[in-house]
């Protein structure tokens, strides 16, 4: 009986201590005055917050429209090119020019120059005159598809400033081309 005893004692013990175990104990903080207690929960940590947005400000007036210059500047700056002793539009800067005068009116605030550019072969006269029949032929084109030609300047500069300063053909065909710049 005594092996009874001692084996209801253990178990009552055992008892005792798992049901010890799984109760939450309480805890006195021992804090220093003026101290403020701080409940942090598992849902409060740092690693599952977000990090806070950064301070925005407004932009100004100036500052949005040089954005917009800029972009704009992006679009429009491709340029055209022109077979040997020719002011006529190919397909593919047919389809430039279309591009351009897209981005012309989503960008209305803005002013064009087209500026005409030749090989160095002929004349300065000659060149300065098929240049600006260049510029002439992409605002022409441009004025077609609905841009005003008071919104585009044209600027022959002939020979004056060869992309490539090389004298072979492969210089030559990329001076013959009109540029694109914005104005204002």
């Amino acid at each position: 009986m005594n092996a009874k005893r001692m084996f209801a004692l253990m178990l009552m013990l055992c008892m005792v201590v798992a049901l010890g175990a799984g109760c939450a104990k309480k805890t006195t903080d021992s804090m220093p005055a003026g101290a403020t207690k701080v409940e942090i929960s598992d849902k409060d940590t740092d690693w599952q917050k977000p990090a806070p947005a950064p301070e925005t400000r407004s932009l100004s007036e100036d500052e949005i429209r040089a954005q917009q210059r800029e972009m704009a500047q992006r679009e429009v700056g491709n340029m055209i090119f022109f077979a040997f002793d020719s002011f006529e539009l190919t397909p593919e800067s047919r389809n430039v020019l279309t591009s351009k005068a897209e981005t012309l009116k989503k960008y209305a605030l803005f002013n064009i120059v087209i500026e005409g550019h030749c090989d160095e072969r002929g004349t300065s006269e000659y060149n300065l005159a098929l240049g600006e029949r260049r510029a002439k032929a992409s605002q022409q084109f441009l004025n077609q598809l609905g841009i005003d030609t008071a919104r585009t300047t044209i600027v022959s500069y002939g020979k004056e400033r060869p992309l490539d300063p090389g004298h072979d053909e492969a210089a030559w065909s990329k001076n013959r081309r009109d540029e694109f710049k914005i104005q204002n």
